[in-house]
């Protein structure tokens, strides 16, 4: 992919690097990073804030839309600016998912009452250029190095199974490229993989090993942008290291896995995993290990640490009671080995409505620690495309936040989570109704809104500070009051907390003789309080209902 003219844009740029990661986030930053108990944040590009209002429009999509369907402007310099202001910092968030972000169908769709334009970001047109609505090669090299800087990784959102819709603007692309005639009916593999998900959704051969040649829209385009050249040397080079055919779906492998080579972003969520050949997960995720090998070898001084690529999928209802396994009903599919890393956990809402605090944590780490163990699930309570999340109406955020945070495995924070942007939008329709802009007036005006904030940045920082609350072993100490331990280690590396929930406000008595030992100072992160071990036992005094424990080294 030709980024020449980012690559020389940003080198004066990268230089100090590590001494602003120095003085940043040094507490989190002196742990080691674990992605089985990472606090991951999820926003939709378009939706989270706007960076440069010059950006706002292009390609003239300026027809009208339903409400929620077109750009309202977010944009990458927008999350730039919140890393820079110390927003995920403060949250404890040290992974950042964007959505999609390269070039979008021009035109829009006629759904509902009005048109849909590619906002969110799955409606590829182009997959080697970022969409200008969205931002450019300088934005995203300089989004990377000022979230590297803080100790937050960077996860950018891969679609393989199908382009953009069709429209007026965007021709369908050539038949050896893609399916129209077959639309999924999902009663079983072959008609959940070998199909569109929905009319006018183009849905790429992903089974093909026949050479197809460039689509003639994409020939045309890239020699208007003066690229074409360019971008054919770069497939020479890439189908003749690799030996793969020039089939279609390893050019968007290509494409997908320069973005990994040339930013260094560390990680991917694959989109519509199930319904691809599960081959295809594997073959991506051998080119993104090796994209990601080559940037570090081009890169020494930009390296964070040793963690390999991180790659999670959505694989749609898969749940951790599945295990590895996702049943189609005729075939069952293991998503783990050779190919995913962790994957979306889509039961999980249904778990925090369902089970109290002991119940759902001591059930996640057993399984965690048996039949998932050296893999993860990514547990979210809201997201851009489910339509029945934990609390629509935020009227239990402080809930929200104790079941979401403190639970084994990896954390989905989805953007206006902490802060109670409402989930229930009127006059929209489908999936709209979800991705409203953030909410940074509420955060700024309402006394609510920043109680609920503060609750979650107290949680999430103890939890970037604490590998074990996430990756680690789940262990009851006494049921009424609730107290409970998490401990981990690797290598050298041992972390150990104690945390309890829905206690008496004022003065608690806490027993951790097994656990801390006498005269340990331990550090009370919640109310700021430290307080000595005494007879096996430690007393806090707070005006607080939960306590976080941690030794004050």
């Amino acid at each position: 992919m030709a980024f020449v003219t980012a690559i020389l844009g940003c080198k004066e740029k990268d230089t100090g690097m590590r001494s602003v990661a120095e003085g940043q986030n040094a507490e989190v930053l002196n742990k080691p990073f674990v992605w089985e108990g990472a606090n991951l944040y999820f926003l939709l590009t378009d939706r989270f804030n706007n960076g440069d209002i010059s950006n706002d429009v292009n390609f003239d999509r300026t027809k009208k839309t339903g409400k929620l369907r077109g750009f309202e402007g977010g944009d990458i310099k927008g999350i730039t600016q919140k890393i820079k202001e110390g927003y995920f910092t403060d949250l404890g968030i040290n992974a950042i998912w964007m959505t999609p972000i390269v070039e979008q169908i021009h035109g829009g769709t006629d759904e509902g009452t009005g048109v849909t334009y590619g906002y969110h970001g799955y409606w590829a047109k182009d997959w080697t250029k970022i969409d200008p609505n969205f931002g450019t090669t300088e934005d995203l090299h300089e989004l990377v190095k000022e979230a590297h800087a803080r100790g937050i990784r960077i996860v950018l959102d891969a679609v393989i199974n199908h382009t953009g819709p069709v429209t007026e603007k965007d021709p369908v692309w050539p038949d050896e490229w893609v399916r129209t005639d077959k639309q999924c009916t999902y009663d079983n593999y072959e008609n959940t993989v070998t199909c569109t998900l929905v009319a006018n959704l183009p849905d790429i051969r992903t089974e093909s090993n026949s050479n197809v040649e460039l689509p003639p829209q994409l020939v045309e385009k890239w020699k208007k942008e003066g690229r074409y050249q360019q971008e054919v040397k770069e497939l020479d080079e890439f189908f003749e290291r690799t030996g793969y055919p020039r089939a279609p779906r390893f050019y968007i492998i290509k494409w997908l896995t320069d973005y990994i080579t040339e930013f260094g972003v560390d990680g991917y969520r694959a989109d519509t995993v199930k319904h691809t050949e599960a081959y295809v997960w594997e073959e991506f995720k051998t080119e993104c290990d090796y994209a990601f090998s080559q940037y570090k070898k081009n890169n020494p001084e930009r390296i964070l640490d040793d963690n390999e690529f991180y790659l999670v999928g959505e694989v749609y209802n898969y749940g951790i009671s599945s295990g590895k396994y996702f049943d189609y009903g005729d075939k069952k599919v293991n998503y783990y080995d050779d190919r995913f890393d962790e994957q979306i956990n889509f039961e999980f809402k249904y778990n925090s409505k369902e089970m109290d605090y002991q119940t759902l944590y001591d059930r996640y780490s057993n399984i965690l620690n048996t039949e998932l163990d050296g893999f993860g699930v990514l547990n979210y309570l809201s997201s851009h495309d489910d339509g029945s999340p934990f609390d629509p109406l935020r009227k239990n955020p402080f809930e929200a936040a104790n079941k979401l945070l403190l639970s084994p495995g990896t954390s989905q924070v989805y953007y206006g989570d902490e802060s109670s942007r409402s989930l229930a939008i009127p006059n929209t329709e489908g999936d709209a109704t979800l991705r409203s802009f953030m909410n940074w007036d509420s955060i700024s005006k309402r006394p609510r809104t920043k109680d609920v904030l503060t609750h979650w940045q107290k949680l999430g920082k103890f939890r970037a500070k604490h590998p074990a609350i996430g990756a680690g072993t789940h262990q009851m100490i006494t049921a009424q009051p609730y107290y409970f331990y998490r401990s981990y280690q690797n290598d050298n590396f041992r972390d150990l907390v104690v945390i309890g929930l829905e206690l008496e406000k004022g003065s608690k008595t806490i027993d951790v003789s097994k656990i801390f030992k006498e005269g340990d100072l331990l550090h009370e992160a919640y109310s700021g309080v430290t307080s000595e071990v005494l007879n096996g036992k430690l007393v806090i005094d707070s005006p607080f209902n939960i306590v976080l424990l941690e030794k004050n080294f």
